[in-house]
């Protein structure tokens, strides 16, 4: 491989990074349906077509977008293998790290929202991700009882459901606030409630 080829694939692959950068902030304003194509490759400073080279399709954009936002996520969450309390203080960090990325979290609420038709794109994703966070959340929640951190009466299962579903519910009511609303401090609180240690 040549220099020259090498340069050429990590020029293609920073183009593809700023595209998938640009079309989270423009479906996080708009939504998948009010989003554009053509806005998007003009914020890029590309054509239609070059933005077609890359994402043929809006629905491969979307589901490209939220597969790296998980990658991310995931990736950081993982990070030191915490288990039990360590997991849970993990998604409470998460909640705080959300604060900083507006525009990753308004995409998400948005398309959340939207893809709860079961003809939205995203639908099957958000389908899997939902399941698999309130899975992961569980064995969180398990971890933590084997450990003797958690409250006699706390169900690992409905414990993790409802914790995915107030944090949804948070970064809602956060946006909706102006960001001022404190969403690890209601997160750190609801968990700490639940452990016979501290968090």
């Amino acid at each position: 491989m040549t220099g020259d080829t090498r340069r050429g694939y990590a020029k293609g692959r920073a183009k593809r990074v700023e595209i998938l950068d640009q079309a989270m902030a423009i479906f996080g304003e708009a939504g998948y349906r009010g989003a554009s194509l053509r806005v998007i490759a003009t914020r890029c400073g590309i054509s239609h077509p070059g933005l077609l080279h890359h994402f043929p399709t809006k629905q491969s954009l979307l589901l490209a977008v939220l597969e790296h936002r998980d990658e991310v996520d995931s990736q950081w969450l993982a990070l030191g293998s915490p288990k039990g309390v360590g997991r849970l203080r993990r998604l409470i960090d998460l909640a705080a790290l959300n604060a900083e990325r507006r525009g990753i979290v308004e995409l998400f609420s948005v398309l959340a929202a939207e893809a709860t038709a079961a003809d939205h794109p995203a639908h099957a994703y958000f389908v899997e991700r939902y399941r698999t966070s309130v899975l992961s959340t569980a064995v969180a929640y398990r971890e933590a009882r084997d450990e003797g951190a958690l409250r006699a009466g706390i169900e690992p299962d409905e414990a993790a459901q409802q914790l995915i579903a107030l944090m949804d519910g948070l970064q809602v009511q956060w946006l909706i606030s102006g960001c001022v609303t404190d969403m690890a401090g209601v997160l750190r609180a609801h968990v700490q409630a639940q452990l016979t240690v501290a968090l």
